[in-house]
């Protein structure tokens, strides 16, 4: 296979298809698949004009780490976007925004994930540094399911510098920490919000933490301190929703 990046499974790939078409060079697909959700996946790459291989399974695992489903594509090297879209979506946003920060999240199952829940909660966009955390890989395409193409990933060189950047436009900003005294259910999520999720184990950075306008905790009945970021992350961000659409 060619340098390109290796996209996979049937929803990551048929997300690629339908939103960005020309990303997809080439799809492989294993000898023997012709279930209907293949028969749509060849129909969407027909009408797109992107050739379609087969290849036997064996050749599809040695080319990815991870399930597969039997569909590998090459496409166009991913996009993530800089910090002037991060401007552009918020004067195009009509309601009041809701953008997820991850602080430092390096696993890239927990990305895929938090960018799957982020695109089903209707955020505006997921904003990482650059540095020190996971970014847009072909593991996190397949467990964000086709979130990964429709949902804004931006990557920013200076996080304390974005968050001022957003708390100057109107935005308060909420973090996320076990030792709040306040629960999310407790604090108003309705207006323009900023919510921060903090690293695997690490949760946020000092410096995250003092750019907070309020900090929120889950309330934990069990054994367990916490929850994974990605549970976390749908939790604050449907009780967001939820307060949402009672306004």
């Amino acid at each position: 296979m060619s340098q390109l990046e290796k996209i996979y499974g049937v929803h990551a790939v048929q997300a690629l298809l339908q939103h960005h078409p020309k990303r997809v060079k080439q799809i492989w697909l294993s000898e023997g698949r012709s279930e209907p959700r293949i028969q749509a996946l060849l129909e969407l790459a027909a009408q797109n004009r992107v050739q379609v291989g087969q290849a036997e399974r064996r050749e599809l695992d040695a080319w990815v780490e991870g399930v597969h489903q039997g569909v590998v594509a090459e496409v166009s090297p991913s996009q993530v976007w800089g910090e002037a879209m991060l401007d552009e979506l918020l004067e195009r946003t009509e309601t009041p925004p809701l953008i997820l920060v991850l602080d430092g999240v390096t696993d890239p199952h927990n990305l895929g994930a938090c960018l799957r829940t982020a695109d089903a909660a209707g955020a505006t966009a997921v904003v990482i540094p650059k540095d020190k955390s996971a970014t847009l890989t072909g593991v996190v395409r397949k467990v964000a399911c086709g979130a990964a193409e429709v949902m804004p990933l931006v990557a920013v060189t200076n996080l304390s510098r974005t968050l001022e950047k957003l708390q100057q436009r109107g935005l308060w900003v909420v973090g996320t920490a076990g030792e709040a005294e306040q629960e999310v259910y407790q604090q108003d999520l309705t207006g323009p919000l900023v919510m921060i999720m903090g690293a695997e184990g690490k949760g946020m950075r000092r410096l995250t933490r003092e750019h907070c306008d309020f900090l929120v905790k889950l309330p934990m009945a069990g054994s367990v301190s916490s929850l994974n970021v990605s549970v976390a992350t749908g939790v604050c961000l449907f009780e967001a929703v939820r307060q949402r659409q009672k306004t």
